[in-house]
């Protein structure tokens, strides 16, 4: 079958090749695959040489977004042939660590985790590919090819949970929703908002392209520039730029007892100049909560299942703008100006 297969760090090194079927031990669900996501994690694996091959490898079969069709199902696992998967990303450390044993390895204490398409195991990048039935999500079939959304959504229903939980630290709850960036992160962090009933504004460097009507159409508000320009303190804040300077102007411009979620993460290395201490007295006095977070349990990709069934179809589909076959995957690590979510067709 062909497969992507990348040398983490060695961008002109990226091919489609022949390689073998996936072997029975990745899983008992046998999977056709059908789309896969393409997002800046991809990019730093291929560039920067985040992320390593399995062992004993140079090269690792790309990508962690995927969707596939079921073709195998042993008896009892609860799938069946046809349906609509998507693989869970992450696996628990082998010692295992506690969290880890129960089912959260989002929040894996001693770093051995492995991951599909990141560290140390291949990704669903092939014609084929196995899961083990607990690491797949079934997706409702009335999503069809927009099911390679769940992935990075269930990304943010983690962000999303995890905002909800630090609330109930009081009976006040937030009405003002701030997203930082408007890539396909943050247009999913908004959708998630406006799905809260909060009152949403999303925030972009640039007012060009398709992202401005994005957000008008989930009766979101867009704004261009800084978190100056947008004109209110909002009560809850999911930073989707990874931009480094912005995560501390934030800390200045949010309400009183807001939330902070850093979902983004920078491959930049550039040293800024920060007031800390100015920081420190803004949370302390504030109750400001500034958290990050990562990855996905199980639980996070059933939520985000959910919010993207309940989604409307017509603005889920805008999301994907450009689709690319297997021999165009370095191509899709780079953005066009009108791209918001670039996929890539496994069958292409």
């Amino acid at each position: 079958m062909r497969a992507i297969t990348v040398v983490p760090g060695e961008p002109d090194r990226i091919r489609v090749e022949e390689v073998p079927e996936p072997p029975l031990e990745e899983g008992s669900l046998l999977v056709e695959g059908r789309l896969l996501g393409v997002c800046g994690t991809d990019r730093d694996i291929v560039e920067h040489g985040y992320g390593e091959p399995p062992p004993g490898r140079d090269r690792l079969i790309a990508g962690h977004e995927s969707l596939g069709v079921v073709l195998e199902a042993p008896d009892g696992s609860g799938f069946f042939p046809g349906d609509h998967v998507a693989g869970i990303v992450r696996r628990p450390d082998p010692v295992p660590c506690e969290p880890c044993s129960r089912g959260e390895w989002d929040f894996c204490r001693n770093g051995r985790f492995t991951e599909r398409g990141i560290k140390g195991r291949d990704g669903f990048g092939s014609e084929r590919w196995r899961v083990e039935p607990e690491y797949a999500v079934r997706i409702d079939p009335v999503l069809g090819d927009l099911g390679v959304l769940l992935e990075p959504a269930s990304v943010l229903a983690k962000a999303w949970e995890q905002t909800d939980r630090i609330f109930e630290r009081s009976t006040w709850r937030p009405r003002t929703a701030l997203i930082t960036g408007a890539g396909p992160i943050g247009l999913l962090a908004a959708l998630m908002s406006v799905q809260r009933g909060l009152e949403t504004h999303v925030l972009d460097l640039k007012d060009t392209g398709p992202k401005p009507d994005l957000v008008a159409g989930l009766g979101a508000t867009f704004h261009a520039g800084g978190p100056g320009d947008v004109g209110v303190e909002p009560d809850v804040v999911v930073e989707c730029t990874g931009h480094g300077p912005l995560v501390f102007e934030l800390t200045r411009t949010v309400a009183p007892n807001s939330v902070v979620c850093l979902t983004g993460i920078s491959s930049g290395s550039r040293k800024v100049p920060v007031g800390l201490d100015e920081v420190n007295k803004e949370m302390v006095l504030e109750n400001i909560v500034l958290f990050g977070t990562v990855n996905a349990a199980r639980r996070h990709y059933e939520q985000a299942a959910g919010a993207l069934a309940r989604a409307d179809r017509g603005w889920l589909e805008r999301l994907v703008t450009r689709r690319v076959p297997m021999d165009d995957f370095a191509d899709a690590l780079h953005k066009g100006p009108d791209d918001v979510k670039v996929v890539v067709d496994l069958r292409a």
